[in-house]
């Protein structure tokens, strides 16, 4: 696995640990964007081992998903999260207090789609390995 792959990809697995440990402890908005932290550097991670190079500087999990050629089934899951990249930071993008805005419900919902995808993306990054190497 190229090098700068391996890195997206160790990061988005240590986001999505710390996403659940801040699930524990009710950090629901720290949960929803670590989530989508982790979804987007795990499509980055596949996007260098499926082309070979870095992806251009975005946020969008749903452009992302599109380039790696992410099943349609994922994409509801990538349109949901995809805002929490801002909503889940900022106080004047929808005019509440990020932390008050996210729940225990919205959170867990957003981890197990997560989790989810980023299995999914491991998957596919074993399969490009694999078929790279014959």
């Amino acid at each position: 696995m190229r090098k700068e792959a391996e890195l997206w990809i160790k990061q988005a697995l240590k986001d999505l640990e710390m996403a659940e440990k801040n699930f524990e402890i009710g950090g629901y908005y720290i949960t929803a964007f670590l989530c989508h932290q982790s979804v987007e550097k795990g499509l980055k991670a596949l996007y260098i081992v499926k082309f070979k190079r870095m992806p251009e500087k975005m946020h969008s999990l749903i452009a992302l998903g599109r380039e790696v050629g992410i099943p349609e089934e994922y994409f509801h899951i990538l349109r949901e999260m995809t805002p929490d990249f801002i909503i889940s930071r900022y106080p004047d993008v929808i005019g509440e207090v990020p932390y008050e805005v996210y729940d225990k419900e919205t959170a867990k919902e957003r981890l197990e789609n997560a989790k989810k995808v980023v299995d999914w993306i491991l998957g596919k990054m074993k399969k490009l390995e694999i078929s790279s190497i014959n």
